[in-house]
């Protein structure tokens, strides 16, 4: 090895030994207060309230009504409040279609004084059958409460016996 290189291989390795020092020495992430999580649960409750009642518009005040708004599902994105509450009336036409809602397994983060992220699991109970999966949401705190800015759902594969 030249010269040059090995003189390049320890100050990479010493800078790369200052980022993992400088990484360990950072204090752990923000906790969620518990207002925030008290407000943060209020929205999915609501929601799943709403749900029940056959409400979506209802349903849809938990999300940043905003052409900014994006949703990702099996289908791939969709992007806008507008487009994403088309969706759901779209897939859920009707009180049997919509079925009854259940948010379980929550987690809840911060990701910054006004920012969390929520992960559960979710479960509509249904005449034609039963579905269920997983999301990922992410929440910003705006002057009117926190709002749905994101939202990562996924269907798991029906149960094979």
């Amino acid at each position: 090895m030249t010269m040059k290189l090995a003189v390049s291989c320890l100050i990479f390795a010493s800078f790369l030994s200052a980022v993992l020092v400088a990484a360990l020495g950072k204090p752990a992430a923000e906790t969620l207060k518990e207002a925030d999580r008290i407000a943060i649960v209020a929205v999915l409750t609501s929601q799943q309230n709403d749900w029940n009642k056959g409400d979506i518009r209802g349903f849809m005040t938990g999300y940043w009504n905003s052409p900014e708004l994006t949703f990702a599902g099996t289908r791939g994105f969709t992007r806008g409040w507008q487009p994403v509450m088309a969706r759901y009336e779209k897939n859920y036409a009707d009180k049997a279609a919509m079925g009854t809602l259940d948010f379980q397994e929550l987690e809840l983060r911060s990701l910054g004084p006004d920012a969390a992220l929520v992960l559960g699991k979710w479960h509509l109970q249904r005449q034609a059958g039963d579905v269920g999966g997983i999301f990922t949401l992410v929440l910003q705190r705006f002057p009117e409460g926190w709002r749905i800015v994101h939202d990562h759902t996924t269907q798991s594969p029906p149960e094979t016996k």
